[in-house]
């Protein structure tokens, strides 16, 4: 089959990519870098040209709800136009699980523009909602990190591996159309502090971690509302898995690497839009909402305090030692 990937230069579209000539599938990259402008349509006609399916995991660093709401609707729709026009069977959306969920974040709004205006276009849909990927525990340190301390929420998630996530895409699009959402997740519960706990001893990285509302993320996020449903697909990779990798090389996907303009899309919490550039003038995102310019340059995005309930006080600090060889030690410092 002949799929195309929207933004198949970011973070899971590069994956994506990989995992469709893995199949034996010709895939076809949609993004500005190679001359398509998904929120103009410009190019789409030529690029979509013999396409069967169109996978869309785009995205846009702007969190303002109505800015969002008009990106990812816009861009959806010139993609089902063009699909539309080019008889494309299929078109697949990448978004987050609980986007109907949480209530008073822009990105989230936006993510269900784009699902509204994919179930309702004129090319059968499928959505797939995906957890938090495994690096998203690093991205939140970086976030909120002053100096030598960070502010982790205690968040349930049972992240995916990006990897895990490609595959499930191009299975997905290479089947018939299902015009309805399904989920994806990874195998096991996790607590994000530990997350990031873990991440920065694979890292060999020290830093003290203040597990606390009061930062980034609303209460709204707590308890088990990020969590899948019980017909979710089940990813295979673990957490320790991914984090083996990390540890040895790196990992395949670095945090932080600069990306197609157009970006790709992640399970995203609660991000403040930035002063500067906007995506329309070179500013990148990559799947964990890292904001970079064009040439490589990145950088962190302010994040946002949201939630309608009261916020909770820091539980405390605790230390990271990341020493090779030494036991890890997560011990209330007082």
């Amino acid at each position: 089959m002949r799929i195309a990937v929207a933004g198949g230069t970011g973070l899971v579209g590069r994956q994506t990519v990989k995992a469709l000539r893995r199949s034996g599938h010709d895939a076809v990259v949609i993004a500005r870098s190679v001359g398509m402008d998904l929120t103009t349509g410009d190019g789409l006609a030529d690029a979509l040209m013999g396409v069967d399916a169109v996978i869309d995991v785009i995205n846009t660093p702007t969190v303002d709800p109505a800015e969002a709401r008009e990106f990812f609707a816009t861009t959806t729709r010139q993609l089902l136009a063009a699909e539309h026009s080019a008889s494309v069977k299929h078109h697949v959306v990448l978004s987050i699980v609980a986007v109907d969920q949480v209530e008073g974040n822009g990105h989230y709004a936006g993510k269900r523009a784009q699902e509204r205006a994919a179930l309702d276009g004129p090319v059968p849909a499928t959505i797939v909602r995906a957890t938090q990927f495994f690096d998203f525990a690093a991205m939140v340190v970086g976030w909120t990190q002053r100096g030598q301390v960070a502010t982790v929420p205690p968040l349930l998630v049972q992240p995916v591996a990006v990897a895990d996530v490609a595959e499930v895409l191009v299975q997905v699009a290479a089947g018939g159309p299902q015009e309805g959402i399904r989920e994806l997740a990874g195998p096991e519960l996790q607590d994000l502090v530990d997350m990031a706990r873990r991440t920065l001893a694979a890292q060999r990285t020290s830093l003290q971690l203040i597990p606390s509302w009061r930062g980034p993320f609303g209460v709204e996020m707590a308890g088990e509302v990020l969590l899948p449903g019980p017909g979710a697909q089940i990813a295979p990779t673990t957490f320790e898995t991914w984090l083996a990798a990390q540890a040895v090389d790196g990992g395949q996907e670095p945090v932080g690497m600069a990306v197609d303009s157009d970006g790709d899309s992640t399970p995203l919490p609660t991000l403040r839009e930035p002063a500067g550039d906007a995506v329309t003038t070179g500013v990148d995102v990559d799947a964990n909402g890292l904001r970079l310019r064009s040439d490589g340059a990145g950088c962190r995005l302010a994040v946002q305090e949201e939630g309608s309930g009261r916020p909770l006080a820091p539980t405390g600090i605790y230390s990271v030692a990341t020493e090779p060889g030494a036991n890890l030690r997560y011990g209330k410092k007082g």
